[in-house]
């Protein structure tokens, strides 16, 4: 092959190697077609070798190289030794004791039928763990599962008399109403010229489910991709099974015992009595421990908003220095110092930025913010998915009050929802005094509000707030994005005016435009609307 180093492979290795490598002559190069455990292997290995990574994965993961590739003997094996790369990760996990290497693959895992609830404690893990959860402004939550029943959790542990006819009634509600309100919004908003019928309809479809999602409980039943490198869903599993809630104890084995059939030397630890049982032993003997000498609860209403806990006064002087230091020779004291004017080098760092996609440099992870707030738990849903930031919740329940979306009254539609919410509340106040405020949140409605804190450094800010605040977000969100933005910029004007943060009202249908765009996409690239 034209370009190899040094004729590298004879013409029976390149053909051994061509289907796990994007090239066999260039230095960068991408790795197909190999088990997660090998990939993995394969780089820890590279960092304790003098051979190429190629060479490494012919001479000591590949077998039996004199079978030709595409012969019916190569096809009825995978000639890739993963149990070899099984083997190498315990040589290093014991050896060395560098459980990074656990970070080098990992493995998708799909989770369905598990509750909204339960979800929000497997999206609860901030590094390494990607997930992506059913939305609730594009699937419809009306139509029962195979069983004939509701979309929602149940479990012996939430035999209460009050929960199934609450939930019941939670989704009839969702389901009378749902049709009647798609209607009256497409009369309010009526098809135009200048717009497929596709997007018409998928915009209109999505402001009702958007408006009627507060019925729907944190027992709804959901669909839960994720991905994540070994250490990570290593500690998911452990965190899972320290959980109160014995859903998530019951993930927890389900997970491990999936994962131990493709990254088995991944997890081995999650659960095992050396380490991960110990390990979730004091994760819940902490939440216990704490949890006692927490003050009683006063139950109050709390009007949904945000609020600025703390701030750095000298954040400015920080970031001027960070954006500083790679540039100098000094120490970090010398230059602070010595700083020259704070506004032009600002200006350097901020100046010139076009869109959002433009990302804002690290120095302003100098500038660190605590805020709290208090939404419905369904905004909660969609906030708690950034990674880059430190957030805590607190119980879901009844106490704080609920919203009711203000276009729903203009739709005729609020008595009939709060109807049914309220409804739900009293079946959480019985289920909470009969078998604890932990179980007792599956019957809450999304609608009901929950507190929680939030702290990030004003990179992060940023880039939440422009996300979140775009037109065709969710407006509860957009007005929590919007809200935390101002505050920012009311103690650091100068840091905060690099933002592309929309504080403007929105759009009445907020998908409309973004359904227009993808149609003038999917045209360009020739598709049939």
């Amino acid at each position: 092959m034209a370009g190899l180093q040094g004729g590298e492979f004879s013409d029976l290795e390149q053909a051994a190697l061509e289907p796990y490598f994007t090239n066999l002559d260039r230095p960068v190069f991408a790795l197909r077609n190999l088990p997660e455990v090998v990939k993995g292997a394969l780089f820890s290995r590279y960092s304790r070798t003098e051979k190429s990574l190629r060479r490494v994965l012919l001479e000591e993961f590949l077998e039996e190289l004199a079978v030709p590739p595409g012969s019916t003997a190569a096809a009825s094996r995978d000639p890739v030794a993963a149990a070899r790369a099984e083997s190498f990760y315990e040589r290093v996990l014991v050896g060395y004791g560098d459980d990074s290497v656990a970070e080098l693959a990992g493995a998708h895992l799909a989770l369905e039928g598990v509750s909204t609830l339960a979800a929000k404690s497997l999206e609860g893990s901030r590094i390494g763990i990607s997930p992506l959860e059913k939305s609730t402004r594009y699937v419809r939550f009306d139509r029962p599962g195979s069983d004939g029943r509701s979309l929602y959790h149940r479990a012996p542990e939430l035999d209460h008399p009050a929960y199934e006819p609450s939930m019941d009634r939670l989704f009839s509600a969702y389901s009378e109403l749902l049709e009647p309100l798609i209607e009256s919004i497409r009369l309010r908003h009526p098809h135009t010229a200048d717009e497929s019928e596709r997007a018409w309809r998928s915009a209109t479809r999505a402001k009702a489910l958007d408006l009627l999602r507060g019925l729907l409980p944190a027992s709804t039943l959901t669909n839960l991709g994720l991905y994540g490198n070994g250490r990570a869903l290593e500690y998911l599993i452990t965190k899972m099974a320290a959980d109160p809630l014995p859903e998530c104890r019951s993930l927890a084995l389900q997970m491990q015992a999936e994962l131990n059939s493709v990254i088995p030397a991944f997890v081995r630890r999650a659960l095992d009595e050396r380490h991960g049982r110990p390990a979730a032993d004091r994760l819940r003997d902490i939440q216990q421990r704490v949890g006692r000498l927490a003050p009683a609860p006063r139950p109050r209403p709390d009007a949904a908003g945000v609020r600025l806990l703390d701030f750095d006064p000298g954040a400015e002087e920080k970031v001027v220095v960070a954006a500083l230091f790679p540039h100098s020779d000094l120490g970090w004291e010398e230059l602070r110092a010595e700083l020259p004017d704070p506004g032009a080098v600002l200006d350097a760092v901020l100046d010139g930025r076009q869109n959002r996609r433009q990302r804002l440099p690290r120095a302003l992870e100098q500038a660190v913010y605590g805020f709290e707030v208090v939404a419905n738990f369904a905004a909660y849903r969609d906030l708690q998915r950034h990674r880059m930031l430190s957030q805590d919740r607190q119980l879901l329940g009844v106490d704080l009050g609920y919203d009711v979306p203000e276009q729903l009254s203009e739709y005729g539609l609020q008595d009939a929802f709060r109807a049914a919410i309220e409804q739900a509340e009293s079946a959480q106040r019985l289920m909470s005094s009969a078998i604890g405020p932990e179980l007792a949140q599956y019957a809450v409605p999304l609608a009901y509000r929950v507190r929680w804190y939030i702290r990030a450094n004003l990179r992060e800010i940023v880039h939440l707030c422009e996300l979140r605040t775009t037109p065709q977000g969710h407006p509860d969100y957009r007005r929590l994005a919007q809200q935390m933005f101002r505050l920012v910029a009311e103690v650091h004007p100068r840091l905060a005016r690099a933002g592309f943060v929309d504080l403007g009202p929105g759009d009445a249908l907020e998908r409309r435009a973004s359904e227009r765009r993808l149609d003038h996409k999917r045209e360009a690239l020739g598709e049939q609307l």
